[in-house]
């Protein structure tokens, strides 16, 4: 299996080389040459796999000779072995129709630690084959920082330094970054917002003075691999739901795109899925390209679902690149103009593509309220912000009523306590294995939002090329 840049200029790569360089020389993101499919009968003999032997039959067709399957089988098992659920990714049910996959037993608690904490044995296996050291450049909206940091805290010849919009992510979210203190650790805390941090990680890496001193990676969903692991848990769901013989729908909120292009990904290799519902908080530049083809950035209005704060999705590119012919060249000059004028219209090969498997819903503060108060009130379980405008899509979508829904639960409760109490009553508690949060030591650099200020502070603590 190679890979290649939706942008169709940068060399192919192969999965340990996408693993390690993240975003595309040409700015693009790396994605199979091809999709990998699985028969019906194949999908049957995953049911009832645990967690991490289905995660190893399902990544190893992406993985390709890069890793042994027995290696691969191994790396899972010690990845998923912290997971504080031996389901990993449980399943419950709601009623009769809606189901929460809960993506939150980590040591972070957010779904991001299904792909990061597999992610950070995959950079060691391949920096121990040697090459130059890794550094690691990330933005942060607010999980991704606190997996992506405990996932390589310690870690041999990795240095990462992650980005966060100050005071614009819940004070867990921002605590689990600040409190490790491993030397090859860095968090930066700048002024504005998650796009302004996401748009300075993308510009270092196009930055040949940077990339000539350091070798980057990213842990962003960027990264193929973080999206390539994030792809099980949707055969997960579904497989204890009656596939392949039954088609499931999935509610995922959505801010960056990837994990609900994962499911995208799952569709393609097979799996029955009816449709993917892209919940969006007023955020809503996914819902407005969706449901109308509008793809176009407006301001960041914050709300109390910060992980969905976001203007511009950087995945979307991919699913962009698939549903236009794979045509990287047409796909570069439709990026560069949304890069230089924050507006694009999809086309309608795009927009005709996207509708067969996608559907899309806008939840308000009263939606995402009430959401939670119905999941507390009629049903006994405490979620999360973004798991309840992901529920609000989910209940509010015309999804037959023989498919089951599964709303994909991305967070504890307790990462966003001041919210959750507001709309039930209820103040969350943290579980006891991060219970002593807020009595730890924070380090955090604070920076101007300027990009030399931010490259300044990189290349005065990462260890350079050889």
């Amino acid at each position: 299996m190679d890979y290649v840049s939706t942008r169709g200029s940068a060399p192919a790569l192969d999965f340990a080389g996408v693993t390690l360089a993240g975003l595309a020389a040409d700015g693009g993101l790396y994605v199979p040459r091809e999709w990998p499919c699985f028969t019906a009968e194949e999908i049957a003999s995953l049911a009832g796999l645990p967690y991490a032997e289905l995660a190893q039959r399902v990544m190893q067709p992406f993985v390709g000779d890069c890793l042994a399957p027995a290696r691969l089988l191994e790396l899972c098992r010690q990845a998923y072995g912290r997971f504080a659920h031996a389901a990993v990714t449980p399943l419950k049910q709601l009623d009769q129709q809606q189901w929460l996959l809960e993506l939150f037993h980590g040591p972070t608690l957010a779904f991001k630690d299904v792909a990061l904490q597999l992610l950070g044995l995959l950079f060691e296996e391949f920096l121990a084959r040697g090459g130059d050291p890794l550094t690691i450049v990330g933005a942060t909206s607010g999980d991704t920082g606190s997996a992506a940091i405990d996932a390589v805290a310690g870690r041999a010849h990795v240095e990462v330094f992650m980005i966060h919009p100050r005071g614009r992510v819940s004070d867990v979210q921002r605590r689990q970054m600040t409190t490790v203190l491993a030397p090859n650790v860095h968090n930066i805390a700048i002024e504005g917002t998650f796009d302004d941090a996401q748009a300075m990680v993308k510009r270092m890496f196009g930055d040949p003075t940077v990339t000539a001193r350091f070798h980057l990676s990213a842990v962003n969903s960027i990264n193929w691999a973080r999206l390539m692991a994030q792809v099980v848990y949707y055969f997960a769901a579904a497989l204890q739901l009656g596939a392949p013989r039954r088609e499931v729908a999935f509610a995922v909120p959505t801010g960056n795109f990837g994990d609900v292009f994962a499911g995208y990904v799952a569709a393609r290799m097979g799996l029955p899925i009816a449709k993917l519902i892209v919940a969006t908080n007023v955020n809503d530049i996914l819902h407005r390209a969706l449901s109308t083809g509008d793809y176009s950035a407006g301001s960041v209005t914050p709300t109390a679902a910060p992980s969905m704060d976001i203007q511009v999705s950087s995945n979307f590119e991919r699913l962009l690149f698939d549903l236009n012919g794979r045509d990287g060249a047409a796909l570069a000059r439709q990026m560069d103009g949304f890069e230089a004028s924050r507006a694009m219209q999809l086309t309608e090969q795009q927009r005709t593509g996207a509708a067969a498997l996608f559907t899309s819903a806008r939840a308000d503060a009263g939606d995402m309220a009430h959401a939670l108060r119905w999941a507390s009130e009629a049903c006994g379980e405490v979620i999360d912000p973004h798991t309840a405008i992901a529920l609000h899509a989910a209940r509010t979508a015309e999804i037959d009523a023989s498919i089951p829904v599964v709303t994909l639960a991305t967070a504890h409760p307790a990462k966003f306590r001041d919210a959750v109490e507001r709309a039930t009553g209820h103040r969350p508690a943290l579980p006891a294995r991060v219970g002593d949060l807020f009595e730890r030591e924070e380090r955090c650099a604070v920076l101007p939002g300027d990009y030399a200020a931010v490259v300044d502070y990189v290349a005065s603590h990462a260890v350079p090329r050889s």
